[in-house]
């Protein structure tokens, strides 16, 4: 199914329950049993392994679906009994599907994840928001090691206008700010990493937001093309960046914050052996494996979450 970038809710902010709940059951089509929550588990995993099998979830994104698959070929691999439940929905639902047992453990992303579980934090930097995270879980819930890859808001220029405003970071472009028309979703205005954020933090106030709602995608980046926006919140994984020669300003007050790649999981099931497991893919997972893996699956290419998920474990040596 289509992705959108409103999943900015879903999977990194505070979307409706209801919401969720009605797009989880509309995506269960796209794959997997009738009721995203049910425990019955989408897709076979092995029936070798020792301990409980466990079913790895993921939100209703194909990079979390391709996450989710990576995980589970990794426990399979290992010779722990895995199988996938992807498409549950926003991170409202699957939180509690963790919680509940209906999934054993799903990826998630550092920075949103502290802001579920405590909405006031003020950690911005991955290692302080990874500190944080274990005393702010619920008991019963905890999560693995963080792994380099991160996934996270960015504001993003082309190599042309980078080159004629000398723009390396968000700092640099404070100084033209009030030149750039700005492209984002429309709460950019009211985040406190949109348009607030860039007004605390560097004393950026863009001359206007063009709104779009596709989150950073094709609408988003043919406009930041053809200089209908001279800026854009693009995501830091989307291949459009690295395929059209875009440039990510730094943000070296972290107005965004870290989203690093990691595994909530229950505490019930997860055995020593699983654990190590998937420590071992956060190890050598990288942001620009996630790029590869979304233009594989997202991209001309159309692959299959699994097969994608498949390629790489074997490429980084994590199966056989």
């Amino acid at each position: 199914m289509k992705e959108t970038r409103q999943r900015a809710f879903g999977r990194r902010a505070f979307g409706g329950l209801a919401a969720g709940v009605g797009l989880a059951m509309a995506l269960s089509a796209c794959g997997g049993s009738s009721d995203p929550l049910s425990t019955a588990p989408a897709t076979g995993g092995t029936t070798s392994g020792s301990g409980a099998a466990l079913v790895i979830g993921s939100a209703d994104f194909p990079e979390s679906q391709i996450i989710a698959e990576v995980y589970a070929g990794a426990l399979n691999g290992a010779g722990v009994t895995a199988s996938t439940k992807p498409n549950i929905g926003s991170r409202e639902v699957y939180f509690k599907a963790v919680q509940d047992g209906s999934v054993d453990v799903i990826p998630d992303y550092s920075g949103n994840l502290l802001l579920h579980v405590n909405k006031d934090a003020t950690e911005v930097s991955a290692e302080d928001i990874y500190k944080a995270l274990p005393g702010k879980l619920p008991e019963g819930l905890a999560v693995l090691e963080a792994s380099k890859a991160e996934d996270k808001d960015a504001m993003v220029v082309t190599k042309a206008t980078a080159e004629k405003h000398q723009l390396k970071s968000i700092e640099d472009m404070a100084k033209v700010c009030s030149e750039f028309v700005v492209g984002a979703p429309a709460t950019f205005a009211e985040r406190a990493y949109g348009l607030p954020g860039l007004a605390k933090n560097y004393n950026c106030v863009p001359k206007k937001l063009e709104p779009f709602s596709d989150g950073g995608g094709a609408v988003t980046l043919k406009a930041l093309l053809s200089d209908q926006v001279q800026v854009a919140d693009i995501y830091t994984t989307t291949p459009s960046i690295a395929d059209n020669d875009l440039v990510v300003l730094e943000d070296p007050k972290n107005n965004f914050i870290a989203q690093q790649v990691l595994p909530l999981y229950n505490t019930a099931k997860m055995t020593d052996k699983a654990k190590e497991t998937l420590n071992a893919v956060s190890k050598v997972l990288t942001t620009e494996d996630l790029i590869n893996l979304n233009r594989a699956v997202s991209g001309s290419q159309k692959q299959n979450p699994k097969d994608a998920a498949a390629a790489w474990l074997k490429d980084k040596g994590l199966v056989q």
